[in-house]
């Protein structure tokens, strides 16, 4: 029978330690946040602790905070965040951790852990522009190699930097200047007055 929430923070509170540097449950789920320099580590005991025992990474992603950064917090603006399950003890954590310097953003990877990290870390790398020192082949996964810049970057050009196309004659794709028409799309919302409220029907 799995843990409550409470219960599985007071463990990885008592097993991390000075590691953990905030936990929280909200909407019933775990979400430990640990500094970057302890990253692989904190993951060799989430898995082989065994009242742990997080043998199954279920995902791992890059987070671009952009503004929100040094908003009321000492955090940078990069993140990593993967997701954990229990399988032997059904429980899961989300944990995450920001990356030290915003200009070259670098975390170890946990490949040697997790196998399946590898092209996560791949997506991440690509569309983020997260570095996991220490990953076995790190190159893009779904830009092109010629690729310029990191997508999903909050300031990455929502035009982006270049369109392709096959051109007939030379036989191949080739790349060229955005040929488009920039424009900004405001998105305008209506709501009721008291849209939301417990019991407004």
């Amino acid at each position: 029978m799995p843990i409550t929430p409470e219960v599985l923070l007071s463990r990885l509170q008592d097993a991390l330690g000075d590691r953990l540097v905030s936990g929280k449950v909200a909407l019933g789920e775990v979400t430990i946040e640990v500094r970057a320099t302890d990253w692989h580590d904190v993951a060799v005991q989430l898995r082989d602790t065994p009242g742990l025992r997080f043998d199954e990474l279920i995902d791992l992603c890059g987070v671009d905070y952009s503004a929100y950064a040094g908003v009321g917090r000492e955090e940078g603006r990069y993140a990593a965040v993967m997701h954990l399950l229990s399988v032997t003890h059904n429980h899961r954590v989300r944990v995450r951790a920001f990356c030290a310097d915003d200009d070259l953003p670098v975390i170890a990877s946990v490949v040697d852990l997790w196998p399946v990290a590898n092209w996560f870390e791949r997506e991440a790398f690509d569309l983020v522009g997260i570095i996991f020192d220490g990953h076995p082949d790190l190159r893009r996964i779904l830009t092109d190699y010629g690729f310029i810049g990191h997508p999903f970057r909050k300031d990455f050009p929502v035009h982006g930097q270049v369109e392709m196309r096959y051109d007939p004659e030379q036989k191949r794709v080739v790349y060229q200047p955005v040929s488009i028409d920039l424009r900004v799309v405001t998105p305008h919302i209506v709501r009721e007055e008291n849209f939301g409220d417990v019991g407004h029907g």
